[in-house]
């Protein structure tokens, strides 16, 4: 089986087009068309359905894809160790990683890879919804969460910091909390769990439950959050690289300082333990912790 046909077939699986796929390759399209039928016929399974129409996936080609994929990597991981390509490694990276996140710190950073790693196509897909690195075919994950999962491996991009805010017209009208304590009757903008949160501070700890706070607003994605208690729609617990910038210019307050949420929370940067770490992986690993660390969003 040779590498740039499986190349060819996992391109053309990605996007349904045998013939943009051989463009991208170099191949005229009945050349594209000849090389994967001669893979199909030494597998004895038809990959991909063709009409006249468009090209699917069959069931027998979704279930070879992760094979051809792990078979590119080995191949990649292995021209890498003997010094071929390191200086220009290169394909297509699907990334994961939380909306809020990819808005305020990766976005920014894309032209630099992209200068410094030309051959290098991004596939990102951003949600705060977490999604199934496995299932999702994704090379590479940023995740908030301790690191539990055991097929899973990662490396540590920073501390996820949540801290409690509100805007400077709410607590004008409604009154700055000094203690946990002073934070029962006030408004809370919520996510989509509601259980009590323990904050700590040194040696002390509270329980902060959001029943003895007034929650009428739940979300689930952190820019609107931030944008929600900026409004003055209440009092949010927030990562602090989603607020550090409101803070820092006063259009947020950083409410009971001394006190955090306890919930061991850590920005990984994950990929499959099953996978080989290819130089495209690599090279984008070690730039965001370049760009990343330390954290510039930290007070």
């Amino acid at each position: 089986m040779e590498t740039e046909t499986l190349r060819l077939f996992v391109t053309a699986a990605e996007r349904l087009n045998i013939s943009a796929a051989g463009r991208s390759l170099g191949l005229a399209p009945a050349m594209a068309s000849a090389r994967l039928a001669k893979l199909e016929h030494e597998l004895g399974s038809e990959l991909l359905h063709r009409t006249t129409r468009k090209v699917s996936l069959s069931q027998e080609g979704a279930a070879f894809l992760p094979y051809a994929k792990e078979i590119l990597a080995q191949s990649e991981a292995a021209r890498a160790a003997l010094g071929l390509n390191a200086d220009r490694p290169s394909g297509t990276l699907r990334f994961a990683a939380p909306s809020s996140f990819a808005q305020l710190h990766i976005m920014p950073l894309l032209p630099a890879f992209h200068a410094q790693y030309p051959d290098i196509t991004l596939d990102l897909r951003l949600s705060d919804v977490r999604m199934d690195l496995i299932e999702g075919s994704f090379d590479l994950a940023l995740r908030s969460a301790p690191l539990k999962d055991s097929s899973l491996r990662g490396r540590k991009l920073g501390d996820d910091t949540r801290v409690l805010c509100a805007a400077p017209a709410y607590l004008a009208r409604r009154g700055t909390p000094i203690t946990p304590e002073d934070l029962d009757g006030h408004d809370l903008l919520s996510w989509a769990s509601v259980a009590p949160r323990d904050l700590v501070a040194e040696t002390r700890r509270f329980s902060l439950d959001p029943a003895r706070m007034i929650c009428r607003t739940i979300l689930d994605d952190g820019t609107s959050q931030r944008i929600a208690t900026m409004a003055g729609g209440g009092v949010s617990i927030n990562s602090l690289w989603s607020v550090a910038h409101e803070i820092r210019a006063g259009r947020l307050v950083h409410l009971l300082p001394d006190w955090r949420l306890d919930d061991a929370s850590v920005l990984w940067l994950i990929y499959p333990r099953s996978n080989v770490l290819t130089p495209k992986v690599r090279v984008f690993i070690d730039f965001l912790l370049a760009k990343l660390t330390p954290a510039p969003w930290q007070l």
